[in-house]
C-alpha cells in the first residue's frame, strides 16, 4: 500500500504534509458542536475547523468579528470531545492576536489548554509575522489564512474575490512563502483566482487548502452548514450543496407541529 493510500488512524500536522507530498487531497469541514463533529469525524474528514464562522452560523452575527475567545474555546471543547481521527484546528478570533504577539501567544495557549484543540489558525501574512513566530516558538502548530480574510471585512468593504490585481497577487505569494518559512504547517486560501492558488500550492511544500480557490490546491474546506443546505440563502459560486437539510428539517418541524396539534403524536405505542 502506498503512503498516499495510508489509512491514518489519527490525523496530525505531519500527516497533512505527508498527504501533500504523496498528492493525496485533504478534506476539511467546519464544526462547532459535539453532535455535528461526531458525524463529520465518523465520515473520515481529515481536518475539522472550529471556525470563527460560528459567529455567523451559530450566533447570527453579520460578520465574524463579534465572537470572543471564550466562545471559541467553548465551541472547540465541544468538538474535541467528539473526535477520534480528525485534526482539530481552532480559529483565533478577531482582536486576540493582531496587535500584540504576547497577547497572541496567551490566546493560543488558552485555546490549546482549555479546549484540547490541536492547532490554531490566524488570518494574515507579513503583518502578523511576529505573532505567528511567538506562537510557533511555544510549540503550538499554526495554520495560516490568506486571500479573503473575513476578520478584515471592514478594511476590504466586500467579500469579493481577492488578489485579482498583480500587486495584491504578488503580496499573497510573498506572504505564503513567508508563512511556510517561519513554520506554518498549512495555509487556507479563500476566494482567490484558481490560477494564482495553483501557483501558490505548487511553490510550497506545506499543504494549501482552498475555499473558492479552484482544484489546483492540496485540499478543500467548506462550512458544513452551507454544504448541507441549512443556510439556504447563501449562494457563492464555490459552494456545492450535498444535501437540502433546510427543506427536510422545515418539513419535519411542520409535520411535528401538526401531529401535536391533531393529537396524532404521541400515539399509543409512544407512551408508557
Amino acid at each position: 500500500m502506498s503512503i498516499a493510500k495510508k489509512d491514518y488512524k489519527r490525523i496530525t500536522v505531519k500527516s497533512l504534509i505527508e498527504m501533500k507530498a504523496n498528492q493525496e487531497k485533504i478534506s476539511m469541514l467546519t464544526a462547532y458542536d459535539y453532535t455535528m463533529a461526531k458525524i463529520v469525524d465518523s465520515a473520515g474528514i481529515d481536518v475539522i475547523l472550529v471556525g470563527d464562522s460560528a459567529s455567523n452560523v451559530m450566533a447570527g452575527h453579520e460578520t465574524t468579528l463579534p465572537i470572543t475567545l471564550d466562545q471559541m474555546i467553548y465551541h472547540a471543547s465541544s468538538v474535541v470531545r467528539a473526535i477520534n481521527r480528525a485534526l482539530v484546528v481552532v480559529d483565533l478570533p478577531f482582536g486576540s492576536y493582531q496587535s500584540d504577539p504576547k497577547e497572541a501567544l496567551r490566546s493560543a495557549i488558552r485555546i490549546m489548554k482549555e479546549s484540547g484543540g490541536h492547532a490554531v489558525k490566524l488570518e494574515g501574512g507579513k503583518e502578523i509575522k511576529e505573532s505567528v513566530k511567538k506562537i510557533l516558538r511555544a510549540g503550538i502548530p499554526v495554520m495560516g489564512h490568506l486571500g479573503l480574510t473575513p476578520q478584515s471585512i471592514y478594511k476590504f468593504g466586500t467579500y469579493t474575490v481577492r488578489a485579482k490585481e498583480e500587486e495584491e497577487a504578488k503580496k499573497l505569494k510573498e506572504d505564503a512563502l513567508l508563512l511556510e518559512r517561519i513554520g506554518c504547517f498549512a495555509i487556507v486560501l479563500e476566494k482567490v483566482p484558481a490560477k494564482l492558488a495553483t501557483e501558490v500550492a505548487e511553490s510550497l511544500t506545506i499543504p494549501v487548502i482552498g475555499i473558492g480557490a479552484g482544484h489546483g490546491v492540496d485540499g478543500q474546506v467548506l462550512v458544513t452548514h452551507d454544504m448541507l443546505g441549512m443556510t439556504h440563502e447563501f449562494h457563492p459560486r464555490f459552494l456545492r450543496r450535498y444535501a437540502d437539510l433546510y427543506t427536510e428539517m422545515l418539513e419535519a418541524f411542520k409535520q411535528y407541529g401538526n401531529d401535536v396539534k391533531s393529537v396524532d403524536f404521541p400515539n399509543d405505542t409512544e407512551q408508557y
